[in-house]
Parts: structure tokens; sequence; C-alpha cells
């Protein structure tokens, strides 16, 4: 049996910062994962990148993984939004009714920081395990939980191993399927949405200039993400049944039909390796904690990627829950009490909600063609563009630099 100050599991992208982030504060972490990192890095495992808050990379920049992850991250300076029809969707002009959003708005605060980075989730996984292990962190993998329990003082799991772990605090970072959350009994609310996303990577002809564009169609978001070497991560969302018929045409013909909705502002477009599908939902926990389990990211909250705002509400679980337990530990207090789990729901608790609810009205408003919906979401579009108050704070706020900022999100350690 090992005893650790907390236990991790899950040493996915969350995961693995709060482990950094705990050991930069003083505390004994363990890591548990299911899965091999031979498999978690490998380029056929994810096609996803996703999208980072200056804030949320000012966290990695912290806590010493920052280096090694500019190099694979691409400066989002600009994002575009509009209300596209069928079947094209990108085009050289913007429709009349849109969005426009640019760093140089927002530079009085943030400094040189752009509205946020792109980078692919291989590359962002392979840095933080790289540190993690450079850093001496435990990581069990691959395991399986065979039994976990409670006791007054201790939370134990045990591994397919043989092996015994036990702390004060559990931390459930195993994403929307989460065993731990499940045993525990915390009510877990989730649909379905009628859509799922195919992801692909291209490369363009012409620069992106780091702008990223978001168009809104009928069948849902279609999504062009600058990368690193002038390429882009499209996340292209589509009914259930189109997109499992577009995994299965020839490379040719899923290329005409991306290129259907790409269009040609770019120039030629070349896919580079296969396209990955993901069904899309939402998932979304009645409890952060209970008893000596604490819940983050996708285990608290999963939400659809029409905003790129997942990966970043996790991360900002990070820097919150770090928080609270480095300086807890350095009272002495109990990790795993109610006490100490309390501070960290309530700091991320209305967050958390807010963002959820907003990023389902957005699919349930923008999904659809009701000529109605579209005159007034258009309009409303419109209005809002004019407003640079209101643009600023939603910049912020996506930057996740809006509210009571935990310091890593300030780049400060704990």
């Amino acid at each position: 049996m090992k005893t650790y100050d907390v236990v991790i599991v899950g040493a996915g992208m969350a995961g693995m910062t709060l482990g950094l982030a705990l050991h930069q504060g003083g505390l004994q972490v363990a890591l548990v994962e299911r899965q091999s990192f031979d498999d978690l890095l490998d380029t056929a495992y994810d096609g996803r990148a996703s999208a980072i808050a200056y804030a949320c990379f000012r966290q990695w920049k912290a806590l010493g993984v920052g280096d090694a992850l500019e190099a694979h991250a691409c400066r989002m300076d600009e994002i575009m939004v509009t209300d596209g029809h069928l079947p094209g969707a990108a085009s050289p002009k913007p429709l009349p009714f849109f969005l426009h959003f640019t760093a140089s708005e927002i530079s009085d605060r943030t400094g040189d920081e752009p509205l946020g980075y792109m980078v692919e989730n291989r590359q962002t996984r392979k840095a933080l395990y790289e540190a993690v292990t450079q850093r001496g962190i435990d990581l069990y993998c691959p395991v399986t939980i065979t039994d976990s329990r409670e006791t007054a003082a201790m939370a134990e799991i045990d591994l397919d191993t043989g092996v015994t772990l036990r702390a004060p605090l559990i931390v459930s970072a195993e994403g929307r399927r989460s065993s731990l959350r499940d045993k525990a009994g915390i009510h877990y609310i989730n649909w379905a949405y009628d859509q799922s996303a195919v992801v692909c990577t291209v490369k363009m002809e012409r620069p992106h200039n780091h702008v990223a564009y978001e168009h809104f169609l009928p069948t849902g978001p279609f999504a062009i993400l600058p990368l690193t070497e002038n390429r882009a991560c499209i996340v292209w969302s589509e009914k259930h049944a189109k997109a499992k018929a577009l995994m299965q045409v020839r490379h040719d013909l899923f290329h005409d039909h991306l290129m259907q909705r790409f269009g040609d502002f770019l120039g030629q477009v070349e896919l580079i390796g296969k396209p990955f599908l993901y069904p899309l939902g939402l998932g979304l926990a009645a409890q952060m904690h209970k008893g000596r389990l604490a819940l983050l990211g996708d285990a608290a909250h999963g939400i659809h990627p029409i905003a790129g705002q997942g990966l970043n509400l996790g991360l900002k679980d990070v820097a919150a829950l770090s928080e609270v337990l480095i300086e807890a530990a350095r009272l002495g207090e109990d990790l795993g009490s109610d006490l100490v789990l309390e501070r960290y729901a309530k700091w991320r608790r209305f967050d958390n909600i807010s963002t959820t609810a907003i990023m389902d009205g957005f699919v349930r408003l923008f999904s659809n063609d009701n000529p109605l919906i579209r005159t007034a979401r258009d309009v409303g579009m419109g209005l809002f563009n004019r407003v640079p108050a209101l643009r600023k704070f939603v910049m912020e706020d996506a930057g996740a630099a809006t509210g009571d900022l935990p310091k890593l999100l300030k780049g400060e350690l704990v």
C-alpha cells in the first residue's frame, strides 16, 4: 500500500496539469491512467486540437511547460463568426451579419497575448507527460481500478496490478464516463445532440494569418482553426447519418464535400491524415465532490465544442482546485474534507453551470434553419458586433480572464 496526499485518476490533459500544479506546491501526488501512453501519444489516437484560452496558457507557462508547448502552439489573433448558408460556408467576404474579434482590442490588458492558442492534443499530452516523468511524479499506467472505498480519514483504490493507493483525496479526471463518479452516486445529467463532429487536419495554399473561422450552419457549426505550418484543424458538425457517411466515402469524395463547406478563400486545401468522428453531447454532474472524491474537467462537465471552451473549463478547474488544496495543506487541513472541497466547488460551480447552459443554448439557437430564428440571431449578431464593450467582455471571458481568478491563471505560482 502506498500513501499520497492526492491520487488523480485520469492522466489526460487536465489530470496531468493538476498533478504538475500540486507537485509544484509540495504535495505528494500519484497519477493513475488506464491507457498506455504509447497509445495516447500516437497520431492515430486523437485527431483533435484544442483552443486554449490565453489565461489557461499562462498556467502552463507558470508550471514550466509553456516553452515545450509554444513550439506547437498557433496564436489566434482574430476570430470571425458568421451565420452561413449551405452548401458553402466560407467565402472571401463575410455575410452582412457577423462577429469579428481581434486581440488588438484587448491588448492594453493582455500585452502581446493572443485571443488564444490552438494546440494539437497529442502535442499537449506529450509535453505534459514529459514534464510529469521528468519531475518524478508517480504514474501508474496502464492500470485498471478494481475497487475503491473510503475510511474515516482516507480513500483507497485497488489496482489490477495488486497495488493499493491511499490518500485523503481522490480526484476523478477520467472524462465523461467517470467510474468513480458513478460509484459515488453523483447524479450526472447528460443528453446527446443529433450531431457528430468530423475532425480532420488540412494544409492550405494561402496563409491563414492566425485567423479562426466559425461558420454556423443549419446542420451544425463548421470551424477552421489555425495550426502551425499553415495547417488548420477542421471541426465539422453534421447530423449523425451524414457524419458517418462522410467517414466511409473515398478520400477524393470526402475532399470534395469538405471544399463545399470550406470554400476557396485560402486556395488549394490538402487533407492530411485521416478524419476522426466524435459524437457530440452535454453532461453536467450535480455535485463537484462527494465524500473524499472531487471531480475535475469532463468528469464534472462536458460541453459541445461550439466555442472551444471544453478543455478550458477543465484547466480552470485545475487552477482553482490546486490553489485550494495547496493552501489547505499549508494550514494542515484535511484535504478530503467537505470544508476544503466546498471551497473548490463554490469557486467553480457558477462558471461551470452557466457556461454549460450557454453553450447548450448556442447549439440550439444556431443549429437550425428556422427563418424567424435565423433573422433574429443575425440581427443580434450584427448589433452585438457594433458594441466594443460587449466584444471586449466576451474576449476576456473566453480567455478565462474574468471573475475571481486563481493565481495560476494570472501566471503566478501558488
